[in-house]
């Protein structure tokens, strides 16, 4: 490792920069990157490329160009024995194209001389074209002059008939749009009614009635048994016996009534419905034989 070599890569190390956070910053590929540091600059493409990278690598260390090739002036190559091919290439080059001028010059006379033949015949052409081509619609339209009325009458037709096509069309878009319009409207569905346990204890148990429109209770008899059903001010709605043999069912009203309390005496034997919806025992019946049920209802416009 060189001198120089060895005090960029310090400097890098110390700035806490890896070799691939250079090549980022200066774009130079990380192998020339190493090569600097390493001081072999076989791999680089020329003395040129030396000095350049040398450059940036130091620019990007924020050191000075300026002082690090003259301190390190007998490490870096110089570039000066490379400006004389680039000389010699020009020189070349020169000559080359004073050679090829020459010949361009000897070929431009000819070229002239074969655009103006071209030029000359597509005049001819053209007059030709014109003169005649004129001469020629002349008599056609003379021959076909009656013709013109019929054309004419037909295109009128047909910008009629495209009219009432695009008139019909039009309608018919209408018509799709007011159907359109009528299928896209948004059809409100009912909200469905909810009969839901909020509470139960011992024999007790609650339910809320919601997005009901009437307030109607069917109590069913599957057995033998004994109901009562009062409204929220405790005033009963019914009292009685269901059973097989005689009352099987009764239905209650409990139409602006906001609460219902019923008292089963065989739940086992009897089926509850509310406005045709079964409840559904919060409490076995097997485990509770006697029940007290209260059915809160909410109205809609609640």
């Amino acid at each position: 490792m060189t001198e120089l070599g060895n005090r960029l890569k310090e400097e890098r190390l110390a700035k806490g920069l890896s070799l691939e956070d250079l090549q980022s910053i200066t774009k130079i590929q990380k192998r020339y990157l190493i090569g600097i540091e390493e001081g072999n600059y076989s791999s680089m493409p020329g003395n040129f490329y030396v000095r350049a990278f040398v450059k940036q690598y130091a620019e990007a260390l924020q050191l000075n160009p300026e002082e690090i090739f003259e301190t390190y002036k007998n490490e870096i190559p110089a570039t000066h024995n490379e400006d004389l091919p680039e000389k010699l290439s020009r020189v070349k080059t020169r000559k080359t194209v004073t050679e090829g001028s020459s010949k361009i010059f000897d070929i431009i006379p000819k070229v002239l001389i074969g655009v103006f033949i071209i030029g000359a015949a597509g005049l001819l052409y053209f007059f030709f074209v014109n003169n005649v081509g004129d001469k020629a619609n002349d008599q056609v339209n003379e021959e076909n002059e009656p013709v013109k009325f019929v054309r004419s009458e037909n295109l009128d037709k047909a910008d009629e008939t495209e009219k009432e096509n695009t008139k019909e069309n039009e309608e018919e878009e209408e018509e799709n749009d007011e159907q359109k319009a009528v299928e896209e409207k948004p059809v409100v569905e009912t909200p469905k009614q909810e009969l839901i346990a909020v509470q139960n204890s011992g024999k007790n148990s609650t339910y809320d009635l919601k997005n009901a429109d009437k307030f109607v209770v069917k109590l069913v008899s599957t057995g033998n048994t004994w109901v009562s059903v009062k409204n929220g001010s405790g005033i009963s709605k019914f009292n009685g016996m269901l059973s097989n043999t005689g009352t099987q069912s009764t239905e209650v009203d409990l139409a602006g009534e906001s609460k219902a309390v019923i008292v089963v005496g065989n739940a086992v034997g009897t089926e509850i419905y509310v406005n045709d919806q079964k409840l559904e025992y919060a409490i076995a019946p097997a485990d509770q034989v006697v029940q007290n049920i209260t059915i809160q209802y909410v109205p809609k416009n609640e």
